[in-house]
């Protein structure tokens, strides 16, 4: 039990672990590590979108994007095994590609908020695209938890990158969609025996009656 625990979540754990490292490490060598940030639309600043989610500004910032990205990647990695490590790197790479595109220039953009925002987006929007128990009382949970998080979407909050909020969200909303025929193996409905002959009992007629006469 514990083993399969483990191994579900050594993904987000991991993840997790490793911006903790790398903030200790700015923290105790003093060197500033924002440089590796997303710079907008500079063929210098590219590079961060793969560097710009391991850094954070503050013990602050990185608390609570750790504590989020360890609820939503859990949810994602436990109950959408078949598609979670590609819809999270998906994530991570559009988010800081709109980033570069999109966001405000002449400043680096740091931090995981635009992946946290983008799992919010998948796992609420998998409940609305893929209409089954798991995935809409997921979306539930996700709308109770996180309905403060829709204003951090909202442009103009001084310090804040909205711009990564919202195109991560744009990011969950679009893998949702793509995502919502990946069907994982509980969300499969289990058809009884019985019910399928009672269905076919319920046939004034054969239903290929029709086809049989058609033949003849």
């Amino acid at each position: 039990m514990y083993s399969k625990i483990l191994n579900k979540l050594k993904f987000p754990i991991g993840f997790v672990g490793l911006i903790w490292v790398i903030y200790i490490f700015q923290v105790s060598s003093g060197i500033d590590l924002r440089t590796l940030g997303v710079y907008p639309r500079r063929i210098e600043g590219l590079p961060g979108i793969l560097t710009s989610p391991l850094i954070h500004g503050s013990w602050e910032h990185l608390f609570y994007n750790s504590v989020s990205l360890l609820i939503l990647s859990a949810i994602l990695f436990w109950f959408y095994p078949k598609i979670a490590l590609k819809s999270f790197i998906w994530i991570y790479l559009l988010s800081g590609l709109g980033i570069w595109i999109f966001a405000a220039p002449y400043t680096y953009h740091i931090g995981a908020s635009g992946i946290v925002y983008g799992m919010i987006s998948f796992v609420f929007w998998s409940g609305i695209f893929r209409r089954n128990i798991k995935s809409i009382v997921l979306a539930l949970i996700i709308l109770i938890l996180y309905a403060g998080y829709f204003g951090g979407i909202m442009p103009g909050q001084q310090g804040i990158s909205w711009e990564g909020h919202l195109l991560g969200a744009v990011a969950g909303i679009l893998l949702a969609w793509i995502y919502k025929s990946d069907i994982e193996e509980d969300e499969i409905p289990v058809v009884d025996a019985d019910d399928e002959e009672d269905k076919e009992r319920e046939y004034f007629l054969p239903r290929d009656v029709f086809d049989v006469k058609k033949e003849d």
